[in-house]
């Protein structure tokens, strides 16, 4: 697969699981906290029985609520990348503006739903994300040494050059098959000529 489509695979993942820990511990904390504090007239077998009940409704509010929070995040971290990547390979070219877009498209997606003042404010909030969150991933890219754009440039060219060279060793092969093709049909004709 392109390393494009890998990397948007890879960071829908790493934001499903941080939308899932984002929505999650907190409510792990009030899921326990409400389930403590709702339950002073149950009454339990022991200690480690009342324990295991509130962690028991605790991890029922992580479950719960960090799906609801990671099928989000990455939905939007999924489609902002499909938008910047996209602009990206088209422009043939990395720039903050192809983030920016990225960004209001996507939170103006996400906010459609609430009408033209949703909408507007989506645009407004997803240009104000995608600016930082594209100059972060150019700044981390040119601490790595190398762009995505001059990583794809070189390895098109070097994929250029192995073909090349595939193809001229080709040929040389078809030249010598050429060559010794025509001393093999020249050689009887030369024996027959000393006979005669």
């Amino acid at each position: 697969y392109p390393e494009e489509t890998v990397n948007i695979v890879k960071s829908a993942f790493t934001g499903g699981v941080v939308g899932w820990v984002y929505g999650g511990l907190p409510a792990f904390y009030h899921g326990r906290k409400a389930f403590i504090e709702g339950s002073h007239g149950e009454l339990f077998q022991n200690r480690a029985d009342a324990v295991q009940s509130a962690h028991r409704a605790g991890l029922r509010s992580f479950i719960r609520y960090g799906w609801r929070w990671s099928w989000r995040v990455a939905a939007f971290v999924t489609i902002f990348n499909m938008v910047s990547t996209g602009l990206t390979v088209y422009r043939n070219k990395t720039t903050i503006s192809n983030f920016a877009s990225a960004g209001a498209f996507t939170g103006a997606l996400f906010r459609m739903h609430l009408g033209l003042q949703g909408l507007a404010g989506g645009f407004v909030f997803g240009t104000a994300f995608g600016i930082p969150a594209g100059g972060l991933l150019m700044i981390m890219q040119k601490l790595a040494g190398e762009t995505l754009q001059e990583k794809r440039n070189r390895e098109r060219r070097e994929l250029y050059e192995q073909k090349l060279a595939e193809w001229q060793s080709r040929l040389s092969v078809t030249e010598v098959l050429g060559q010794t093709e025509s001393n093999a049909q020249g050689g009887p004709e030369t024996e027959t000529a000393r006979e005669s």
